[in-house]
């Protein structure tokens, strides 16, 4: 038995596929099936079977467009709401693989029907957890209502444990959640592997002895999600189709010009730097990168068009990157619009560090970190709205030019794109905040 690791940096997540050298057993797929079915075809392995831990709320499933394209077993909780056909599991099943025994074990919480997976041959097992037991925590238990949460992440403490009761000790685990993912919650470790035998020293659903105080501490932590995780389990639910990765015909010159006119969402993906350098006015800067889908997916109202604009490789990975998220056949355009556009259409911002803010008289500082980055300390006078909540909240913002921040850069960078946009003078502070200096901090 085998495991492979597909990964999703730009959200924070993982799928696996599962093989016995013959046949494959896929867990919580992406869309984007190209990287599964490239792993199946290295190895030679079959995929057969497809399955899901939960109905997911923080991207669009591939499980059901890869179970139809290679005719496997689509197992489901037969629990949830589902359009579409699929093998109906149900707790305590257990199925063949091939070699593999596959087991459905009851862990609600992060979802109220929630199955992990507990595969094995021979004597190795391996656990397949989705976003009931992660890496030093587990999933959280606010998605789905808030009259349910803490029902929720009553039932989270005890699937947690109730899983690592039913595995061996040496069985590796592989959470689907809890790489970054905001689905995750509590003091997730950051480790890329581990087992059952280390969560049971190190996890906190499992060493934490006060049900109770668990529950408490988990809620008191939960911090915001993205605004779009509410659409993905009714897209979800109705079973997407695979995603379409095709790369447009780039728009004209003037054509990107006539949508900025009419307020489109024109995206710049190159970085933070060159875009303060010089942008096309009314556009947008969200660097391509780790972070790009889920903060654009954030504040981007949803269902609205959205031009990329970029290079084609940057493009094509973002039009990769957004389908996982319901994000389908934006238009895009290629290249650096300071070489095809001309003042006064082009315009620029400065960008500066914690020194050039000492030097500031009577700034305007926004901090555009979560509330809780904000709590744990922050400049002296500074307004808090968070990236996510700026689109809504300019007005708040008092007159001046705004010296903006965030933890590291890039959220400020989104930040400052979106106030230029809205007419403000702005100054990005391209700096760490774990080196700030020179200014009065709490």
């Amino acid at each position: 038995m085998d495991v492979e690791t597909i990964g999703t940096a730009s959200l924070g997540d993982r799928s696996y596929l599962v093989h016995d050298g013959e046949v494959a057993l896929v867990v919580d797929p992406q869309r984007d099936l190209d990287r599964v079915e490239e792993v199946a075809a290295r190895l030679g392995v079959r995929i057969t079977h497809v399955a899901e831990t939960h109905v997911h709320n923080d991207y669009v499933t591939g499980g059901l467009a890869l179970s139809r394209r290679h005719d496997a077993q689509y197992l489901v909780a037969a629990a949830e709401d589902v359009a579409y056909e699929r093998l109906a599991v149900h707790p305590g099943d257990t199925l063949s693989v091939g070699a593999l025994s596959v087991t459905a074990v009851a862990t609600p919480g992060h979802t109220p029907h929630h199955l992990a997976y507990v595969v094995g041959r021979d004597a190795r097992q391996a656990v397949f957890s989705g976003g009931s037991l992660l890496y030093g925590s587990v999933g959280r238990t606010d998605l789905m209502s808030p009259s349910l949460t803490v029902d929720l992440t009553h039932a989270q403490y005890r699937s947690a444990r109730a899983l690592a009761s039913l595995a061996l000790e040496t069985a590796t685990l592989h959470p689907t959640h809890g790489f970054g993912s905001f689905c995750s919650s509590g003091p997730a470790s950051g480790a890329d592997a581990s087992t059952i035998g280390e969560q049971l020293r190190t996890n906190h659903a499992l060493t934490d002895p006060d049900e109770q105080h668990f529950v408490t501490s988990l809620i008191a932590n939960l911090s915001a999600y993205p605004s779009y995780y509410s659409h993905m389990a009714p897209l979800n639910r109705v079973g997407p189709s695979a995603a379409d990765l095709t790369v447009p015909a780039p728009l004209r010159p003037a054509e990107v010009v006539d949508r900025v006119a009419a307020g489109h969402w024109v995206v710049d993906l190159r970085s933070r730097v060159a875009f303060a350098a010089g942008h096309l006015r009314g556009t947008v800067g969200f660097e391509y990168g780790t972070s790009f889908a889920t903060y654009l997916g954030w504040i981007l109202p949803w269902g609205e068009p959205v031009t990329l604009l970029g290079s084609e490789e940057d493009v094509r990975a973002a039009i990769r990157d957004l389908s996982r998220i319901g994000i389908d056949h934006p238009s895009a355009s290629f290249g650096d619009p300071t070489s095809w556009q001309t003042a006064p259409d082009i315009v620029s911002y400065r960008r500066a560090g914690w020194s050039a803010l000492v030097d500031a008289t009577s700034p305007v500082v926004l901090d555009v970190r979560r509330p809780e980055e904000f709590a744990s300390g922050h400049i002296v006078g500074a307004l808090n709205i968070p990236l996510h909540e700026l689109p809504h909240r300019l007005g708040e913002i008092p007159a001046g030019t705004v010296w903006v921040h965030c933890a590291s850069g890039y959220r400020a960078g989104v930040a400052a794109s979106l106030l230029h946009r809205a007419g403000r003078e702005v100054v990005h502070l391209d700096a760490d905040w774990s080196q700030v200096h020179g200014v009065p901090t709490t």
